[in-house]
């Protein structure tokens, strides 16, 4: 009986095996050494390369191979030394260190610092300062965007996505989407949504905004501040007439849509 080529099958799926459990601790120190060549570049930058091997015990090539990365994201740059800070002779080293962009990506206590401003705010001028603030800001977002002119259907939904592109300029990933006889306003992406848990007064703003350029009741579907995926706003295409039996309130709303989805209800 031949047992050779079981032994073989056995040995190679041990070594595979052996190969695929080394991967994910592979990947796992690859993440460490980038983090640490960033948080040198941080520290000490600008910096050679030369430097973050020797600091950090790596070989020339692995570093170079960080770094380069580092610079085809936009996260990092090089420039070359100064003269006085050339060492020895030839060409003045390159040296490396983080971009704005590369900032962006470690932690900042932004929200923090703005909660803690808005409370003070809230202290010393109460709820009517808060709400105040929360509705400049809005009006700066929308800063330059005139009222509808007029109730149609193409001039609602063109000034829906001019709000958009406000709102994506200022950061919000905002886009628009034909649903039923309306359309919806998403914000894929809320900067201050941390924030906007604290101080709902953010948000309303928001609204008041959008109800102040449309000329219509729009209706707040979902907020991320409130776990939703996105902030979806629907906006009416089509204004009912008022009568005394029907308030704005009822005219205007959609109909089978639910205030407690994350804004795909209505599709």
């Amino acid at each position: 009986m031949k047992t050779v080529g079981l032994r073989n099958e056995d040995e190679r799926a041990g070594r595979k095996t052996g190969t695929e459990s080394s991967a994910a601790p592979a990947a796992v120190t690859e993440g460490h050494t980038r983090a640490a060549i960033v948080q040198l570049l941080l520290e000490e930058g600008p910096i050679t390369a030369t430097a973050i091997g020797t600091t950090l015990g790596l070989a020339p090539a692995g570093v170079r191979r960080h770094l380069d990365a580092l610079i085809d994201s936009g996260q990092a740059r090089a420039s070359r030394s100064a003269p006085w800070q050339q060492k020895g002779r030839g060409r003045p080293a390159k040296q490396y260190q983080l971009t704005a962009a590369g900032r962006g990506q470690l932690g900042h206590a932004y929200d923090d610092l703005a909660g803690a401003a808005i409370r003070q705010l809230g202290e010393i001028g109460g709820e009517q300062a808060i709400t105040e603030f929360a509705r400049r800001r809005a009006r700066t977002i929308v800063a330059g965007i005139a009222p509808v002119e007029e109730h149609t259907p193409q001039h609602t939904e063109a000034k829906a996505e001019e709000i958009a592109e406000a709102f994506t300029e200022a950061g919000f990933a905002a886009s628009t989407r034909k649903v039923g006889a309306g359309v919806q306003i998403c914000q894929h992406h809320c900067p201050v949504a941390h924030v906007a848990e604290e101080f709902p007064q953010l948000c309303a703003a928001e609204l008041d905004a959008f109800r102040d350029l449309l000329g219509t009741h729009v209706q707040r579907l979902a907020t991320i501040a409130n776990g939703d995926c996105a902030c979806t706003t629907h906006v009416p295409l089509l204004v009912l007439p008022i009568t005394k039996k029907t308030s704005p309130e009822i005219a205007a709303q959609p109909a089978a849509v639910r205030t407690n989805d994350s804004g795909r209800s209505a599709e």
